[in-house]
């Protein structure tokens, strides 16, 4: 059985009594998840069991769990997806900060960016304001981020880097809710699911490379 390298994960079969009492560190967590990540690339786990288990991953204490997390997965087959996943630049990391969970703009400004922490949850309420969601450059410490948007005569800009998954489930009345940034990503970026609605406002997501221009800001 090929041992695991110091700082790196790697899957043995289940029942190896020496190695599934260590604990794991953070580097493990983020290579399990990457395998997981890539199973679902491949069409190996649905979105659905991949959130379940990345979610598992993120939160394991020793290697047994994360071995049991990986037990049923086409390892082989999967090296390749992995070793893109290093050449990454949006990950899931394991900080210990708060996290940012909501950004309200009522008649005013709300801004999110830079090195914020978001968890799985954020709400972005705009009414008759303005808020900016730069997600570029935040850490994330979930594999799933839901954004729930209510603009109401407001607008809502959400910024996404350009390796992470995207869905979108907005509906605008009277108003418009963007899904240009909707699609696939890299395996190992975080998945962002947006939902809400645009009433007499409008929500807008787009993907920008880090460093490039935004474009004028919104005003409140």
């Amino acid at each position: 059985m090929t041992q695991p390298q110091h700082g790196k994960y790697y899957p043995a079969p289940i029942g190896n009594d020496q190695r599934a009492g260590i604990r794991a560190s953070n580097a493990d967590r983020e290579e399990a998840h990457a395998f997981l990540s890539a199973a679902m690339s491949v069409g190996a786990l649905t979105p659905e069991e991949y959130t379940d288990r990345a979610g598992t991953a993120m939160a394991a204490t020793t290697l047994a769990d994360l071995d049991a997390l990986c037990a049923d997965l086409p390892m082989n087959r999967l090296t390749g997806a992995v070793a893109d996943v290093t050449l990454n630049e949006t990950r899931v990391s394991d900080s210990g900060a708060a996290p940012v969970t909501r950004a309200i703009a009522i008649m005013s400004g709300s801004e999110i960016s830079g090195g914020a922490v978001v968890g799985a949850h954020l709400s972005v309420v705009a009414f008759m304001g303005g808020a900016e969601i730069d997600l570029r450059d935040v850490e994330f410490t979930s594999p799933i981020l839901e954004i729930s948007c209510q603009a109401i005569m407001g607008g809502i800009r959400i910024t996404v880097p350009t390796d992470v998954t995207v869905e979108v489930h907005g509906s605008g009345i009277m108003g418009g809710f963007s899904g240009r940034a909707a699609g696939p990503g890299q395996p190992g970026a975080p998945r962002i699911v947006i939902r809400g609605f645009a009433l007499m406002g409008g929500v807008d997501t787009r993907r920008v490379g880090r460093g490039d221009d935004t474009g004028p800001r919104r005003a409140n």
